[in-house]
């Protein structure tokens, strides 16, 4: 699961960096001088930040862990749809596997019923 998250957050930063160069030269080539794209990369790269903070939390909270990696894989791919595709299904996919995983006792611990 950390390391679907990092490779994700790693994947999307690269996506968002793209996301925002392409709506650069929208800005550049449109007669406003601005762009919607530029500010939907950032809010990607916002993303993908708070889905790498999720993977390092993998093993002291995988729940809260996989909801933030759940939240950036969807918030990311609205974000910037098409840039972001491998970075959402890494990170939806490590995000239900934290929030579906069940806590192991520890073999040191007394489990009685």
């Amino acid at each position: 699961m950390f390391a679907m998250g990092l490779i994700a957050g790693i994947f999307g930063i690269i996506a968002s960096v793209l996301a925002m160069m392409v709506g650069g030269m929208d800005a550049a080539f449109s007669s406003t001088g601005t762009s919607q794209i530029t500010g939907l990369g950032i809010s990607a790269l916002l993303f993908s930040i708070l889905g790498i903070v999720g993977a390092a939390m993998t093993k002291t909270k995988p729940k809260v862990a996989g909801w933030l990696m759940l939240i950036s894989g969807i918030a990311g791919f609205i974000s910037i749809f098409m840039f972001y595709i491998l970075s959402a299904v890494l990170f939806v996919v490590g995000g239900f596997m934290g929030i579906l995983s069940k806590k192991v006792p520890q073999s040191g611990q007394n489990v009685s019923a």
